[in-house]
């Protein structure tokens, strides 16, 4: 019986800066429409692994595959356009540009007209403006930012840019959608609803999700599948109750001596 192909595929990936190894041998699959939590203690690899399937890095051995498509060597200015979208821990904003503008250029990644076409009002310019702007009007809606749409982004409070940088990235119409620590920085009220925010952009917007994050009671409670790194190498992966059980996760996170009472 043939087996349906991954939306992600991971094998053997290892990266070496000089002689610290970052990752070691990773493997794993993401699923079309699932949401998987990437986890793991400070310097597990997790911001590594990301970087490598956005192009940021190059990884000396093993191999990504993306809807079938090694990503080795894919520039990295076409990620987005194949359908990878991303958010960063440290925002990465056009700050002093408006909401509804900054959302605008993340849909353009994905529909640009090009600058001669762009510059000589050539035809199907204006049908594709009005392509981008109905999706940014959609995302900001979607994302609760309608009230601040024309407003410049460094005037806003963090957990909004927050929400403005993850109307940006899914402006690209990505299939997959790497969230790098997205509770980062939030108060207690916008880390509640962003379990829900992430839930609707599966099932809503039909956009797959890869999650990096050090908060536990959210990855736990969104993801589908969890997989654990420490010190570059994969110690767990299956479903959240599995995960958050395993010795050796509990190790990595509580320490040899607690082991044993964790897990009684």
């Amino acid at each position: 019986m043939a087996t349906t192909q991954p939306l992600l595929r991971i094998e053997g990936v290892s990266v070496r800066f000089g002689g610290i190894v970052a990752l070691d041998g990773v493997s794993f699959d993401v699923e079309r429409g699932q949401i998987c939590g990437l986890i793991g203690p400070n310097g597990a690899g997790k911001s590594t692994l990301f970087n490598c399937l956005s192009r940021l890095y190059t990884f000396n051995a093993g191999r990504i595959e993306f809807l079938g498509q090694p990503l080795a060597s894919l520039p990295r200015h076409k990620m987005a356009g194949l359908g990878i979208g991303r958010t960063f821990q440290n925002l990465a904003l056009f700050r002093t540009m408006t909401v509804l503008d900054n959302v605008l250029v993340g849909c353009h990644s994905q529909h640009h007209a090009g600058f001669l076409r762009n510059a000589f009002k050539l035809p199907g310019v204006a049908r594709i403006e009005a392509e981008a702007r109905a999706r940014a009007d959609q995302l900001i809606d979607f994302l609760q930012l309608g009230d601040v749409a024309e407003r410049t982004v460094a005037d806003l409070p963090f957990g909004t840019q927050k929400r403005v940088e993850l109307a940006r990235a899914l402006a690209a119409e990505p299939q997959l959608l790497l969230l790098d620590e997205p509770a980062c920085g939030l108060n207690h009220e916008e880390l509640e609803s962003l379990g829900t925010l992430i839930r609707d952009i599966r099932d809503r917007l039909k956009v797959t999700v890869l999650l990096v994050e050090h908060h536990m009671s959210l990855v736990m409670g969104v993801s589908d599948k969890v997989v654990a790194l420490n010190f570059g190498k994969k110690i767990a992966e299956g479903t959240p109750a599995e995960v958050r059980r395993h010795p050796e996760v509990i190790r990595a996170y509580l320490g040899e001596e607690e082991t044993e009472e964790a897990t009684a």
